[in-house]
């Protein structure tokens, strides 16, 4: 099982890389970031879009925020002003935060049962279980965009998570 601990160094390094890439792809020019440029989600933009969807669609899960005002299929589109993603991601990622400082083992541990639109069926599993996912969807994700971005002549920096979160910062060390 994960920890909170672990939680709470996921949600700093996802705010940071997040931070990051945005910054990143800020230098680029707009057609730049909404070409199609193969991923997925298609271009830096629409992948971007979606990861915030993502956060949204599970943080709604395990805390109680607005639904996404989209379905996933139309992820890449949820947010279609460049300055209006940035402002979104800032807090959403925040707000990621603050849950994470929040969890317990027990919390963890606890079921979590949802609607999955994407297996269009109920479905019900440790939190811990979803918690997982919804960091490794982040960081899936996310290296999509970085190659993007790269790609496009923009750099993101660093992303080895030891060198990228404070740790001392994070009080999870001993």
């Amino acid at each position: 099982m994960i920890s909170p601990a672990w939680c709470r160094m996921m949600a700093a390094y996802n705010a940071e890389m997040n931070r990051r890439l945005h910054a990143a792809a800020d230098t680029l020019d707009d057609a730049v970031r909404r070409a199609d440029g193969g991923a997925f989600w298609g271009s830096i933009h629409g992948t971007l879009s979606h990861l915030l969807w993502g956060d949204t669609t599970w943080m709604g899960r395990f805390d109680g925020w607005d639904p996404a005002p989209v379905g996933m299929r139309d992820s890449p589109r949820m947010v279609q002003d460049w300055a209006a993603l940035r402002a979104a991601r800032v807090a959403a990622d925040a707000r990621i935060i603050d849950w994470a400082a929040g969890l317990t083992d027990q919390r963890l541990a606890a079921p979590l049962t949802w609607y999955s639109g994407a297996s269009g069926r109920e479905a019900t599993m440790p939190l811990w279980v979803t918690v997982g996912h919804m960091f490794n969807h982040q960081t899936h994700h996310r290296g999509q965009a970085h190659a993007l971005v790269t790609r496009a002549g923009a750099a993101a920096g660093d992303t080895d998570l030891p060198w990228v979160v404070d740790l001392a910062d994070l009080s999870i060390l001993p």
